[in-house]
Order: structure tokens, then C-alpha cells, then sequence
């Protein structure tokens, strides 16, 4: 599979949505919110899920990177920076299915790593849920170390 990795155009933004969703199952906040306490406000995990996409496009749309194999969209990573503290922070990364396993999710981090260093930053963060063993896996061979857990509650209001 020939992939190039491209800079983020306004018509992937539906792509990414979907490819998102289809990721993230099983391994995101939102779902085990949902788990917990239901549908709420009448939007399901996918929905609240596919907003962070919406949210990272419009944050920083300059930090995303589209992976491409034959004219369709495989896989994202997303960015942010904070120049103040020399942060680079990875919000969002996400592989079709028939891609993973084949070395893209790691292409995908060092790019976005090459971006952070161009952009003189100090170090690079990323976050996963503990339930999430491909991003586990993932994050330490690509260099990360684990340096804090945190604990989630929600409740119905």
C-alpha cells in the first residue's frame, strides 16, 4: 500500500469524522460515559466523539495530517501547540482498519513529532485510555513514557 501523508483539506473533514468514530469504539471517553449513564442530550458517544475532529480543525488546522493510499483517506493524526511551555500535544490519531498493523500509526506520530520539532518545541504528549492496547503498545515503541493515570467520573445532572 503506497500512502503519502498530506496537510488536512476542509473536504476531509467528513472523512475524518467517520474514521474517527470507526476507531474509536471501545477505547474512547465518550462510549464509557455512555456506558455509564446513557445517551445524553439526546447525542450518542459517535457524535460527541466526531466533535473533537471539529474541534481540532478549527484549533489548528495546520497540524493535521491526512494519510492517503490511492485517493482515499487512511488514517490522521491531529495537533496542538503551546508555545508558552514548548508543548506539542496530539489529540487525535486514527487508522482504517484495512491499514493498521502495517507501520502507519507510528508514520503518522513521527510526522506530527517533525511538524512539533520544526515548530521549536520542547516535547510532545499524547494520551490514551487504559483500555486502548494498540495506543499503549503503540505510544512506548514510538518513544513515550507513561507518566500519569487519571481517573474519570461523570454523573447525570
Amino acid at each position: 500500500m503506497n500512502i503519502t501523508i498530506r496537510p488536512y483539506r476542509p473536504t476531509d473533514l467528513d472523512t475524518l469524522r467517520q474514521l474517527t468514530v470507526d476507531s474509536f469504539a471501545g477505547v474512547t471517553l465518550e462510549q464509557n460515559v455512555e456506558d455509564a449513564l446513557g445517551i445524553l442530550n439526546g447525542h450518542d458517544w459517535r457524535w460527541r466523539k466526531a466533535r473533537h475532529v471539529d474541534e481540532d480543525v478549527a484549533t489548528n488546522p495546520a497540524g493535521v495530517f491526512v494519510a492517503e493510499a490511492e485517493g482515499r483517506v487512511v488514517g490522521y493524526i491531529s495537533t496542538r501547540i503551546d508555545r508558552e511551555t514548548g508543548k506539542g500535544r496530539i489529540p487525535n490519531l486514527a487508522v482504517a482498519e484495512e491499514a493498521r498493523n502495517h507501520g502507519l500509526g507510528r508514520r503518522l506520530i513521527d510526522h506530527a513529532l517533525d511538524f512539533f520539532r520544526r515548530e521549536g518545541l520542547a516535547y510532545a504528549v499524547i494520551e490514551t485510555m487504559a483500555q486502548n492496547a494498540a495506543g499503549n503498545h503503540l505510544y512506548r515503541a514510538c518513544g513515550f513514557v507513561e507518566v500519569a493515570r487519571q481517573v474519570h467520573f461523570a454523573r447525570r445532572l
